[in-house]
C-alpha cells in the first residue's frame, strides 16, 4: 500500500470517483454536496494498491487546527487497514505542518474507528447530508 499526499489539482481524477462511489452511490449523499470550496485548499491522501487508487481522505489546515474529512475506501478493500493508513498519513502530514488539534465529523457508524485512533466524541448527534454524525477531536 502506497499513500500519496497531493493537491486537489493532482488528486481529483483518482479521488473523486472513489468519493462518488462511496458517498453518492453507496450512502445517498446528494451529488451537489460532495464537492465543495475546501477541496482546492485541502491536501488529499490517496491510497494505491499497485496502480489502482482504492481510498482517499483530505485535510484542511486552519492555523494550528486541522479538519479531516471525505474519508472513503472502496468496499472491496475495506477491512485491510487502508482507512487507518490514510488517517495516519493525514495526521502525520498535519503535524509536520504545524497542526496541533484535529477535528472531524464522524458518521456514527465510524466513531469506533476514529476512537481507536485517539479521537474523542464531542457534543450531540446531528444529521449531515442525511447521515447521523458526531464531532470528534484529536
Amino acid at each position: 500500500m502506497n499513500i500519496l499526499i497531493q493537491s486537489w489539482e493532482q488528486a481529483q481524477k483518482a479521488a473523486y470517483p472513489i468519493r462518488a462511489l462511496v458517498f453518492i452511490q453507496e450512502q445517498g449523499v446528494p451529488e451537489h454536496l460532495e464537492l465543495d470550496e475546501f477541496d482546492p485548499i485541502a491536501c488529499h491522501a490517496l491510497a494505491f494498491d499497485n496502480k489502482q487508487c482504492v481510498g482517499t481522505g483530505r485535510l484542511i489546515k486552519n492555523g494550528t487546527q486541522g479538519q479531516i474529512g471525505r474519508m472513503a475506501v472502496m468496499s472491496e478493500f475495506r477491512g485491510q487497514g487502508i482507512g487507518s493508513a490514510i488517517l495516519t498519513q493525514l495526521i502525520n502530514t498535519g503535524r509536520a505542518n504545524g497542526i496541533e488539534q484535529f477535528h472531524l465529523h464522524a458518521q456514527v457508524s465510524a466513531r469506533s474507528f476514529y476512537q481507536h485512533h485517539g479521537f474523542i466524541a464531542e457534543g450531540l448527534l446531528y444529521q449531515e447530508a442525511g447521515i447521523l454524525h458526531q464531532n470528534m477531536t484529536l
